[in-house]
C-alpha cells in the first residue's frame, strides 16, 4: 500500500466517514419506513428505486462534466456536502414520500461525486496497479460502514429500539458527514486540468463504446438481484431482531473490507472476467440461502452479498479504467446503466413481495441471475 497516492488515501478516510453515516442509517431504515411509519413493502420499493435511480443516473452528467469541462473536484466536494446535510434531515420525515425525497436528495450528493472521484482515482493511479488502488479505496470505503454499522449495534443495544431513537440516530449521522466533508475540502488535491479540456469535441471513442457494451451484462443482473432493503426485510421475516440486524450488515463490510484489497490484486493478475464470475456466483448463493428461510442461513447470505458487491465492483470499476478513453463519463454511463436496471429491479421486487410474497420475489430473482450466469459462461466474450 505504500505505493498508493496520498490522495487516494485521503480519498479513502473521505469515503470513510460519509460511508459511517451513511450505514449508521441504512440498515433501520426499511424498518423505519414498514414498521414505525406503516407503510407498505410496495413504499418501501418506491424509496429504494427512487434514491437508486437519481443516485445512479446523475453520475452520468457528472462523468461528461469532468471530461468534456475538467470540473472535476468541485462536484466531489458539492456531492459528499448534499449527502451530509440531506441524511439528518430523515429524522424529521413522518411518511415515505419525504423520506424518497431526502434519500434523493442525498443521492444527487452521492450521484454528484461518484464519476468524478473514480476519475480522480484513475488519474492517481500508478501503472499496472489500478486493481491495487481500487482495492484498498474499497477497503477504506467498506471499513466505514463497518464502522457505522457498529456504532449502530452499539446504540440500539443501549439505548433500544423506539422511533425516538432511530431518529436521534438520524440525527447523529450529521457529525461523520461533516468530518468526510472538511477532508475531501481542505486535503484531497483536484487532478490536473489538461489544455484539452477547453477544446474537445467530445465523442465515444471505439474503445469506449465496447466497454460500455459489455457492461450491459451486469446491469442486467443487477436488475434481478435482491436489493439490499429487502435483505432486511427478510432478516426480520425470519425472526432476527431489530437490535441485531445491524451485526448482518456487519458481516457484510467485514467481509468486503478483508476480500476488497485481495480481489483488487488478484484483478490485476488474473483478469477481470475471472473475477466477475466468483462475483456472480456469490449474488446468487446469497439469494439461495435467503430462499431457504432460516435464520442462521441468512447471516451467511449477507455474507455471500458482500463478496458480490466488492468484487463486481472493483472489477467493473478497473474494467472501465484499463479500457476506456475518456473515463470520466464511461464511469457515468456505468452508474447511470446501475440506477436504470436497479431502480426498475427494486420497484418490481417490492410489488411482488406486497402481492405474491416474499417467496414469490425471490424466486424471481433466483431465476433471473441463474439464466444469466449460464449465459455469461457460454455467451460471454474475454
Amino acid at each position: 500500500m505504500k505505493n498508493i497516492d496520498k490522495n487516494v488515501v485521503m480519498l479513502g478516510w473521505v469515503s470513510f466517514f460519509t460511508d459511517m453515516a451513511s450505514a449508521m442509517i441504512n440498515p433501520i431504515l426499511p424498518i423505519f419506513i414498514v414498521v414505525v411509519l406503516h407503510e407498505g413493502v410496495d413504499k418501501l420499493g418506491i424509496v429504494v428505486a427512487v434514491a437508486t435511480f437519481v443516485s445512479y443516473a446523475l453520475r452520468l452528467v457528472s462523468g461528461y462534466i469532468s471530461d468534456r469541462y475538467g470540473i472535476v473536484k468541485p462536484l466531489v466536494v458539492g456531492g459528499y456536502a448534499l449527502s451530509a446535510i440531506s441524511k439528518p434531515l430523515i429524522g424529521l420525515s413522518y411518511g415515505y414520500k419525504s423520506i424518497a425525497g431526502l434519500k434523493a436528495l442525498e443521492r444527487v450528493g452521492k450521484g454528484l461525486r461518484s464519476a468524478p472521484k473514480d476519475l480522480m482515482i484513475s488519474e492517481y493511479s500508478k501503472a499496472n496497479a489500478s486493481g491495487k488502488t481500487f482495492g484498498f479505496h474499497k477497503t477504506m470505503d467498506v471499513a466505514g460502514e463497518l464502522s457505522g454499522t457498529l456504532i449502530l449495534f452499539g446504540l440500539l443495544w443501549y439505548f433500544g429500539q423506539s422511533e425516538a431513537v432511530m431518529r436521534n440516530i438520524f440525527y447523529a449521522t450529521l457529525v461523520p458527514g461533516l468530518i468526510g466533508l472538511v477532508l475531501v475540502a481542505f486535503f484531497v488535491k483536484d487532478i490536473q486540468k489538461k489544455d484539452s479540456f477547453s477544446k474537445l469535441d467530445f465523442t465515444f471513442t471505439k474503445r469506449d463504446k465496447a466497454t460500455v457494451k459489455s457492461l450491459l451484462f451486469y446491469f442486467i443482473f443487477i436488475f434481478f438481484l435482491f436489493n439490499e432493503a429487502f435483505f432486511t426485510m427478510q432478516a426480520k421475516s425470519v425472526g432476527i431482531a431489530i437490535a441485531i440486524i445491524p451485526l448482518l450488515f456487519v458481516v457484510s463490510t467485514a467481509v468486503q473490507t478483508l476480500v476488497s484489497y485481495p480481489v483488487g490484486l488478484l484483478i490485476d493478475r488474473i483478469g477481470v472476467r475471472k473475477v466477475l464470475f466468483l462475483a456472480y456466483g456469490s449474488g446468487i448463493t446469497a439469494q439461495v440461502l435467503l430462499l431457504a428461510q432460516k435464520p442462521l442461513l441468512t447471516w451467511i447470505a449477507y455474507a455471500f452479498l458482500g463478496l458480490f458487491t466488492v468484487i463486481s465492483l472493483n472489477a467493473n470499476r478497473v474494467h472501465i479504467s484499463v479500457n476506456s478513453d475518456n473515463r470520466g463519463s464511461v464511469y457515468g454511463l456505468f452508474y447511470a446503466g446501475v440506477a436504470l436496471f436497479g431502480a426498475t429491479g427494486a420497484y418490481v421486487c417490492g410489488m411482488l413481495w406486497e402481492h405474491i410474497g416474499i417467496s414469490g420475489a425471490i424466486v424471481f430473482s433466483l431465476g433471473g441471475t441463474v439464466l444469466l450466469l449460464f449465459a455469461f459462461l457460454f455467451l460471454g466474450e474475454d
